[in-house]
């Protein structure tokens, strides 16, 4: 059986539609999505009505609570504040109000059983969609910080947007890095497939598309940050 699990789209529907694409290649048996599907995307509406198209399992990210809510002082750089602000104004001017509502009413984890393979799925952590889990961070940190559901053997989780896989006491954590804006220096899309067909399997799978496409997309719509985002796009690095 096979899962596939996406994040961090961020209005990205190029590089959706790219990674829809491949998945639907592997025959996969369910999909996952966890979270920050419109925010700072040039296809902000696009993106959502794939995401909501697909027939998967979707939870909330912070990206989803900040185009419902708002950007707060506190939860980003001081200097990035005002600009995200007029970034998450705009993002929600291209949606319908029934597509904040979508957004709002988004749970904030996953847990199911597949066979006898359990999975915990989140955000950033089980208590917040905002915590930063970096992959340089201490087995007991993420045990503290992402291990809650002892039940569980799989934990995973988006958010920072690079990603990665740590085995630690018999369970796996996994990081699906990012569909449509990594940050680990390598432009292409980001999505983990995880195989129990025989044991467990965790495939990070990297999926090339148009990024001067989506740069264009930026320019094209006009979008209040567009230099940064396309800087982002075209080096993977934020």
């Amino acid at each position: 059986m096979k899962i596939a699990f996406i994040s961090d789209i961020h209005g990205n529907a190029v590089a959706l539609d790219a990674v829809i694409q491949h998945i639907q290649k592997q025959r996969v048996d369910k999909i996952c999505v966890l979270g920050d599907i419109a925010y700072r995307g040039p296809e902000p509406k696009r993106a959502l009505d794939m995401v909501q198209s697909l027939d998967a399992q979707v939870i909330k990210g912070n990206a989803d609570e900040w185009v419902v809510r708002g950007v707060q002082q506190g939860e980003v750089p001081d200097k990035a504040l005002k600009m995200m602000q007029v970034e998450q104004a705009w993002i929600k001017e291209q949606l319908e109000t029934k597509d904040i509502e979508y957004l709002e009413q988004l749970p904030t984890e996953l847990a199911f059983e597949l066979g006898e393979v359990r999975f915990h799925a989140f955000h950033a952590t089980p208590d917040s969609l905002f915590e930063v889990i970096l992959p340089d961070q201490s087995d007991g940190q993420l045990e503290q910080k992402l291990m809650k559901n002892a039940e569980a053997d799989i934990y995973l989780y988006g958010h920072i947007h690079k990603a990665y896989t740590r085995h630690i006491n018999g369970k796996t954590i996994i990081n699906l890095g990012s569909v449509g804006l990594p940050f680990d220096g390598i432009p292409k899309a980001s999505y983990t497939m995880v195989d129990i067909s025989d044991g467990i399997s965790v495939t990070n799978v990297r999926v090339p598309y148009d990024t001067e496409k989506v740069c264009k997309q930026y320019e094209d719509v006009q979008y209040p940050n567009m230099e940064m985002m396309q800087q982002i796009i075209r080096t993977g690095r934020n």
